[in-house]
């Protein structure tokens, strides 16, 4: 596990999460811990190290 910070494409906030690096492709929604505002997080991991992030919104 590891954790990885970024900028909420909602409030602009930074945050984290705690990626898997277990899982090499993952896609899932979460809420923003700042606004709650749900983020489509796309995570790719090549070799066990993190290659490809992504956090974009969700229009509600």
């Amino acid at each position: 596990m590891m954790e990885h910070f970024f900028q909420c494409p909602h409030c602009w906030e930074e945050i984290s999460m705690i990626l898997d690096e277990s899982v090499p492709n993952q896609t899932y929604i979460e809420d923003c811990e700042v606004c709650c505002n749900p983020i489509e997080v796309s995570v790719y991991f090549e070799d066990g190290e993190l290659s490809g992030f992504e956090a974009e919104s969700i229009e509600q």
